[in-house]
């Protein structure tokens, strides 16, 4: 069986809504939208295309894919995720996009979503998800998420959506890789490692 990997910009505070531009995703009245711009780093971005290429299949959610297909089938070819995200097999969690859809090579994943993505590991050898909350919610309840490649920017913003919300299993984690930035970005990945332990401290 493949890999399932989820790659998410978040805050210090676990906030990953909308950080890419100010009206990504407003719902419940965020405002804070496009907080991480102000942290992109060309050794950090060298670090994600890496990762990236590896990937076999991309799972989305339907936000996500309605924001990266009005951008990616268009994008400047000298930009390096343009190939990458064009080229590689797409799958799409909804239940309100119907086939064909607009990016070349993307598809729309069959219900129920737990067997479905589980069909995808199989399949493929590595899966990524890239934002897609509510749809990283879904996977983490089913224990399908392998690893996590979080990249923390130095911000508190006190709302907004998280990557762990309300409802997520406990899980125990297995940190993997850290590196730190100097405009303060953090890279920690985490492979998931079961259900956690319980004691008493003393």
């Amino acid at each position: 069986m493949g890999k399932l990997i989820v790659a998410e910009f978040m805050t210090l505070d676990g906030v990953a809504q909308s950080g890419g531009q100010p009206d990504e995703d407003t719902d419940g009245g965020f405002r804070y939208g496009g907080w991480h711009a102000p942290f992109l780093d060309l050794e950090a971005s060298k670090v994600m295309l890496e990762g990236a290429q590896s990937m076999d299949a991309l799972l989305l959610g339907r936000r996500t894919y309605d924001v990266f297909a009005a951008f990616w089938p268009n994008a400047p070819e000298e930009m390096p995720f343009t190939a990458v995200l064009n080229d590689v097999p797409k799958y799409v969690a909804t239940r309100t996009l119907t086939e064909p859809l607009s990016w070349q090579g993307s598809t729309v994943l069959g219900q129920p979503l737990e067997e479905s993505v589980a069909a995808l590991k199989d399949r493929y050898e590595e899966v990524h998800v890239i934002g897609s909350l509510n749809l990283v919610q879904s996977l983490l309840r089913f224990g399908l998420v392998d690893r996590l490649d979080l990249w923390v920017d130095p911000i508190v913003l006190g709302t907004g959506k998280k990557v762990f919300g309300e409802g997520v299993p406990p899980t125990a984690l297995r940190l993997v890789e850290s590196v730190s930035y100097p405009n303060g970005v953090l890279h920690l990945a985490y492979e998931t490692a079961g259900e956690p332990e319980y004691g008493t401290v003393g």
